[in-house]
């Protein structure tokens, strides 16, 4: 065994580990002060619920067989997965860097929802869209599976991780409808510093998302962590111009908001591209996705409440086509268009067709049938109270109840 890279490895799967508790406190600082508990929850228990499932069936349905969209049970409850061989790693340490990924991704579409959508149909949809949606991508892009002979390629989670959490949240939201002061009130964040609190890990989180797909201590490791901070520095600056330009003044949020979204765009070629390539991706990502939150869901009156789609769904669409179009094969041995490699474009254009069709389809079925067992959606009155009172009987902020209604 190569202790450098176990140790190495242990590192970043705690650094993604910290990701889902930063994102709780990016998206609870997001929301209106009478829903922040019931939205960091809505979160964090993924780390519960993520991480059970992962154990007993999730790696051996994501990581074992040759199926084309689903492996098998063989490694049910980590059973024939070794602790001290592997490729790279023993099984073991890629098998629990794999969870932390389960848990992130399924804590992403929550945001969508957030502020109207009952805890118990939200758990519900993730115990059942883990095995349905995720465990089926996970393979179909890293286990083997279509996308993967496809031709697609996806350094850490572009496909698996945001385009599809995107779109499933996005598909909850409007299958919920509009939060009911939708278009006739404006939602502000109620606590900034939160937000930058949530950011600042979620970036620091994203060195070992990125960097650790490399699965080990070694050169390519270290190009993903400079591409990665590179992307995530220049979609910061990228929306405070925006901003600038159209409002006169950066903000804080947008400032946050922009680092994210160049971690999200840098992530399905951060292995793959050039580190010049980055310094574009994480440039022009931010105008896509200002737009299309700006623009596009206002014009669509698409109530996607944190913009979990504006940002992860979005942003993954544009990371996986400039990686389609960047990929330098003396990076990671793949030709974008740039570099004559027309094939990849296209298999990249079609692996996110694929995605957003397949995770939005099955999204769409698993919440019509919650639908017909138990209610998805708080009444009004429930919502105009908080969600905090209503689902949990606790309060983050005792002496300011009632100021948010």
């Amino acid at each position: 065994m190569k202790t450098g890279n176990i140790a190495f490895m242990i590192s970043c799967s705690a650094l993604v580990f910290l990701m889902t508790p930063a994102l709780a406190f990016f998206y609870g600082g997001l929301e209106r002060r009478k829903n922040i508990l019931n939205t960091m929850l809505m979160v964090i228990c993924t780390m519960g619920l993520a991480s059970v499932i992962w154990v007993v069936a999730g790696y051996s349905l994501s990581f074992s067989g040759q199926g084309l969209v689903i492996g098998n049970l063989n490694k049910v409850l980590f059973n024939h997965v070794s602790l001290t061989k592997g490729p790279q790693i023993p099984e073991a340490l890629f098998a629990f860097f794999q969870m932390m990924f389960a848990l992130i991704t399924t804590a992403i579409l929550t945001g969508s929802v957030v502020g109207r959508m009952r805890f118990s149909a939200i758990f519900l949809f993730i115990a059942l869209w883990l095995p349905l949606v995720y465990f089926p991508m996970a393979h179909m892009v890293w286990g083997g599976g279509l996308l993967h002979r496809l031709g697609s390629i996806d350094f850490a989670g572009g496909n698996v991780v945001h385009i599809s959490s995107g779109i499933s949240g996005l598909v909850l939201a409007i299958v919920l409808g509009k939060r009911r002061e939708y278009q006739l009130t404006e939602y502000r964040p109620h606590n900034v510093p939160f937000v930058v609190l949530g950011a600042g890990l979620l970036w620091f989180g994203w060195f070992g998302f990125n960097a650790g797909s490399a699965l080990g201590a070694n050169a390519l490791a270290i190009h993903a962590l400079l591409t990665t901070n590179t992307a995530a520095a220049c979609g910061m600056l990228s929306w405070m111009l925006l901003e600038r330009v159209l409002h006169g003044k950066p903000t804080v949020v947008g400032a946050c908001t922009g680092a994210v979204v160049g971690l999200v765009a840098i992530t399905p070629g951060a292995g793959y591209v050039s580190l010049w390539s980055s310094l574009l991706i994480g440039t022009f990502v931010s105008p896509f996705c200002y737009f299309f939150i700006g623009v596009i869901k206002k014009k669509l009156a698409l109530d996607d409440a944190l913009d979990a789609f504006g940002c992860h769904g979005i942003g993954g669409i544009f990371g996986g086509v400039a990686t389609g179009l960047f990929a330098d094969p003396a990076v990671g041995g793949k030709a974008g268009l740039l570099y004559g490699g027309t094939h990849l474009f296209v298999a990249q254009l079609l692996s996110i067709l694929f995605t957003l069709l397949f995770a939005g389809l099955i999204s769409f079925i698993i919440i019509q049938i919650i639908k017909r067992f138990i209610p998805i959606r708080v009444s009004e009155n429930e919502e105009a109270v908080g969600l905090d009172q209503v689902e949990h009987a606790e309060s983050a902020y005792p002496t300011f109840m009632g100021l948010d209604s």
